[in-house]
């Protein structure tokens, strides 16, 4: 059974959100403010956290910013805050989806069985190679692990989906609505600069390797695994 850590203080909003979770079967904690958020966190084996930006005691951007330093569980970040650089910004600290309220629970719950889902599949399907290894990066797809040169890298749920899509198609161009349409899927409505933040993002973590993944203009991206 999935856990899912709901973070809101809103209690009417969250005991929705709640039940929503729980009728499909899921387990649910709950946290009403950001400190009691990264102590549950800590205390317990979460898959997926349900994150509220404006939060008392520590609000959601801090409380992202902490898990991602000890995890790459999937987050969704709530926010009834409209503006772009505020969503680049939860995706630049690690988010790996973004929710505008006012919203609807089952589109919320759609968005996380996608994350859940795709991070089972990976675990549970056989594959014919379960690494992929180009030019000293090495992507694990059961343990969703990746290591460069040896020395472990840690990516977030996103920043994985990335990399692995972009190396499973090593030389072809990948457009961002097709990085867009595997990741969130075809109901995703936001800006297509939110990929351009994971690829900077991931470019940073893979450090003097970053250039094979190269920037295709007004178009996507590919990865060269250069000789």
């Amino acid at each position: 059974m999935k856990t899912i850590l709901i973070v809101e203080d809103e209690e009417i909003l969250r005991e929705i959100i709640k039940d929503y979770f729980l009728n499909e079967g899921y387990n649910v904690l709950e946290a009403s403010d950001g400190k009691a958020a990264h102590s549950s966190f800590d205390e317990h084996q979460v898959d997926l956290i349900v994150l509220d930006i404006m939060l008392p005691e520590l609000d959601g951007w801090s409380v992202c910013r902490r898990i991602r330093k000890q995890s790459d569980v999937p987050i969704i970040m709530l926010t009834a805050r409209v503006d772009e650089d505020d969503t680049l910004l939860g995706f630049e600290l690690g988010a790996d989806d973004y929710v505008t309220k006012p919203y609807s629970p089952p589109v919320l719950l759609a968005r996380a069985k996608r994350l859940l889902d795709s991070r089972s599949r990976i675990g549970k399907t056989v594959q014919l190679e379960d690494a992929i290894t180009m030019n000293g990066i090495r992507a694990h797809l059961p343990s969703r692990s990746v290591t460069m040169d040896g020395a472990p890298v840690n990516l977030t749920h996103t920043e994985f989906e990335i990399l692995t899509y972009l190396m499973q198609n090593q030389g072809i161009v990948i457009t961002r609505e097709q990085l867009i349409t595997k990741i969130w899927g075809f109901e995703y409505v936001g800006d297509d600069r939110t990929i351009n933040t994971h690829i900077r993002n991931l470019r940073t973590k893979l450090g003097d390797k970053a250039a094979m993944i190269v920037t295709v203009v007004r178009t996507g991206y590919k990865f060269e695994a250069h000789p």
